[in-house]
């Protein structure tokens, strides 16, 4: 089966309150862009690597490449100004033959190798593998009124990425008119009327976007060289 990755980081994450992107940071002595790249191309190496970027950040990331000496083989795709716009260049950019692709944010750098592939697996079956992870704290439902009430939280999930798609699928499903309902890849699949499959995912997969979460990234990295 020949497979890609679209790994997205086409926004100027202006809540981390810096001049350079979130995506372009380093942790652990690399930019947040090459560890996840680094972790798909160890799950996955013969998948096609597809980053996608703002146009105005080609020579930037061209530069950082360069500076960090990074090789891995990977093609840079313009993104849109959202994320369903940046994940349709992604799938536009996809090589004839391509069979399964997954869709990641660029900014989740912690995804572990197995649910890579098993996002794979599942999504060659049944056409969709969506990464979750269960709530750990109670949560309530909060009304126009103010009031709230509660929700059991062992039918809720929280979603990661990757989402995981067969290509003839996800390329017909992302042919429609955007719509706010479209939060994420999984939704926009659905609105087709296919059932996405849930895969467990991993939970220091986090998305990397304000300060604190990237003082937990090195944390995590540092775990990682223990």
């Amino acid at each position: 089966m020949k497979k890609a990755a679209i790994l997205v980081a086409g926004g100027r994450g202006t809540r981390m309150g810096g001049p350079v992107s979130k995506q372009y940071l380093p942790i652990g002595g690399l930019p947040v862009l090459m560890h996840t790249l680094g972790v798909y191309n160890q799950a996955v190496p013969e998948a096609d690597l597809i980053l996608v970027l703002p146009a105005d950040d080609f020579a930037f990331w061209d530069s950082l490449c360069k500076t960090y000496r990074f090789e891995i083989p990977h093609r840079v795709v313009a993104g849109g100004n959202s994320r369903f716009q940046s994940v349709r260049n992604g799938l536009q950019a996809l090589t004839s033959g391509t069979q399964l692709v997954a869709i990641h944010d660029g900014v989740r750098p912690f995804v572990k190798e197995e649910v890579i592939k098993e996002s794979f697996e599942v999504a060659h079956q049944s056409g969709s593998a969506v990464a979750v992870v269960a709530l750990k704290d109670s949560i309530r439902k909060l009304s126009d009124d103010g009031k709230s009430s509660f929700r059991e939280r062992q039918r809720y999930r929280l979603v990661q990425t990757p989402q995981t798609f067969q290509v003839e699928k996800i390329l017909k499903a992302f042919q429609v008119t955007e719509i706010p309902e479209f939060t994420d890849d999984a939704t926009v699949y659905e609105h087709q009327g296919w059932q996405v499959s849930l895969i467990a995912g991993n939970p220091e997969n986090i998305k990397i976007t304000t300060p604190e979460d990237m003082e937990f990234a090195e944390f995590l990295i540092s775990k990682k060289k223990d």
